[in-house]
């Protein structure tokens, strides 16, 4: 799994509790053999597609509030992606 990837699945730890869409993006994300962030994209659903558009922005402006700007600028990427 590549570094972006590692990112994602940490935030989306986060989400797990109390979102179902988040929960099962982070299965999906677990237990899929990606090489890259556009293969995981283009496996997503569009529902999947809408949760990572809200919870992304947020997870961005976090990183850059941390001034983990590695951090901000790889989710950025996912973010760009779904598109």
């Amino acid at each position: 799994m590549d570094q972006t990837l590692g990112y994602l699945r940490e935030i989306l730890s986060n989400y797990t509790d109390d979102h179902s869409e988040g929960r099962h993006i982070y299965r999906k994300l677990m237990e899929g053999d990606y090489r890259s962030e556009g293969s995981f994209v283009q496996v997503l659903s569009q529902r999947e597609i809408a949760f990572l558009n809200k919870m992304l922005p947020k997870e961005i402006n976090y990183a850059k509030e941390e001034q983990d700007e590695k951090r901000a600028s790889q989710l950025n990427e996912v973010f760009e992606l779904l598109f």
